[in-house]
């Protein structure tokens, strides 16, 4: 097949699912070849924004890896990649940089929505595969995306680069073979972190198409016209194409408590309460920038509480809340310990420090995980294998339905969490201060609150009463030809 008709053929069937021979054959040629411990890993980066800016960086670090293919639909930004890495070819369709033999191994690094999609075309395609953070746009996809690794024996890892930092090991011994607080109780995880509006136009964004391919942007979102300022970094807050902040931080925080303090042997919660609202500003966002949230683990009770609004109008420090702010706290019997990116503090009963801990926040080290995985094709040495990622991203997925599923809150709640309802208590009065310099509580109009939904880990779907409507939030509709396929 020549390189213009495999061109043609990618983009007319392979990538959507259909017949794979052509892209296992490549896989199989592409595992040999990184095999080989000598050999020089290619690197083809997906998105070249800021983000992915970083991860060059790191990647270039490495030794015996080179970035050959940059791929973005936004020409300024695939120009100023270009200028970085002169002899690597820049192509705006990912379907064409999945052709080139000398790609190995690529870097999805684009808005949320295109992550598992990149991902399984290229393992497809014979590539392995580092993705960001959040794996999955929806829990479904993220299911395929696992699937995937597993049917083309492919590395992917997700990233979380934390899971990479060596401090994770110091605190686990710390706090699970050592028990030097005793048994863990419960947990709080926070992401405390003042953002501001996005605006909010009266007539759609206008994309210029010299400088933005937007079908290519789009890929599996829906064509629906854009009313916030601008279009790059704030489809975080467009459910079409951003998972808010839950899932662009506060995939991090739960990533470290699962790792931490749960020691993965939880996959998803087995129940679910949540609530939030996007209020005080007036903008085109969707996602909440308040957002509390109880999980039942079946193990400890476990909250989580966000907030992108100041302590109180004008102010540049956010609401109180347990420290840290952008991190984990494991409650023990003898004390507490205090996480987060880079650093723990671990407090006895009376407050009194008794440990710390130091890292570097697993970036490099994260990044020489994966290659050292290319390289043995080993996914086992991997720190944050697709599996976990895809569990880990499931509870900002859930926590997300939570929201979305909702119906405005009374301010009244009659369920009873046993173990975890002074966590869910302290959360909920936390919130109401957080709110009340803004003239709001907990019932004002715009906050909403769900049922306690029912979660079965197997089928990584709802079950039982309230079910219907969460779980058609579990897949999204996909844009043709950027259909995510089901791989069985």
């Amino acid at each position: 097949m020549s390189r213009q008709d495999r061109r043609q053929f990618l983009k007319s069937g392979v990538c959507a699912g259909a017949t794979l021979g052509a892209a296992t054959a490549v896989g199989a040629r592409k595992s040999a070849r990184a095999a080989d411990a000598n050999s020089e890993i290619g690197l083809g980066f997906i998105s070249c924004g800021g983000r992915a800016g970083e991860l060059m960086g790191a990647f270039g670090k490495l030794e015996g890896v080179r970035t050959v293919a940059l791929c973005d639909p936004d020409q300024q930004r695939l120009a100023n990649a270009k200028k970085r890495f002169p002899e690597a070819e820049a192509v705006s369709d990912v379907r064409i940089l999945l052709e080139m033999n000398n790609v190995d191994a690529v870097v999805v690094a684009t808005c949320n929505h295109w992550h598992c999609l990149a991902a399984i075309w290229a393992m497809q395609a014979g590539k392995d595969v580092y993705v960001e953070k959040p794996l999955s746009h929806s829990q479904w996809e993220g299911r395929q995306a696992v699937a995937a690794a597993r049917k083309y024996d492919k590395i992917c890892q997700l990233g979380t680069q934390q899971r990479s930092d060596p401090m994770q090991a110091e605190i686990k011994k710390f706090l699970h073979e050592d028990k030097a607080l005793g048994e863990i109780v419960s947990a709080r995880v926070n992401r405390y972190g003042i953002r501001e509006e996005i605006g909010k136009r009266t007539t759609p964004l206008l994309i210029d198409p010299k400088e933005v391919d937007m079908n290519l942007w789009l890929g599996p979102a829906q064509e629906k016209p854009i009313f916030r300022s601008k279009l790059q970094y704030d489809w975080h807050w467009d459910w079409n194409t951003g998972s808010g902040e839950m899932g662009n931080w506060g995939v991090h925080v739960l990533d470290d408590l699962r790792n931490n303090v749960l020691l993965d042997k939880v996959a998803l919660p087995k129940r679910i309460l949540g609530g939030g609202g996007r209020v005080v500003w007036d903008d085109a966002g969707e996602s909440p920038n308040i957002h509390f949230v109880y999980f039942d683990t079946g193990i400890i009770p476990v909250v989580i509480g966000l907030s992108n609004l100041p302590a109180e109008p004008g102010s540049r420090k956010s609401p109180p809340h347990p420290a840290p702010g952008s991190g984990y706290i494991a409650y023990c019997e003898g004390g507490r310990l205090e996480g987060q990116r880079g650093s723990a503090v671990a407090y006895d009963r009376n407050g009194t420090v008794i440990k710390k801990f130091r890292g570097s926040g697993g970036m490099g080290y994260h990044q020489q995980n994966f290659i050292d995985a290319v390289r043995s094709r080993d996914r086992s040495i991997l720190n944050a294998e697709v599996q976990i990622g895809n569990d880990t991203t499931g509870w900002c997925n859930l926590a997300n339905i939570a929201f979305r599923a909702g119906q405005p809150y009374d301010g009244q709640q009659n369920i009873d969490l046993g173990a975890g309802q002074e966590l869910w208590d302290n959360l909920l009065s936390e919130t109401k201060h957080g709110l009340a310099p803004y003239g709001l509580a907990l019932n004002s109009d715009g906050i909403q609150m769900s049922s306690i939904l029912e979660m079965d880990a197997a089928t990584e779907r709802f079950v039982g009463q309230h079910a219907d409507e969460a779980n058609g939030y579990l897949k999204r509709q996909y844009r043709a030809p950027f259909v995510v396929p089901e791989i069985a």
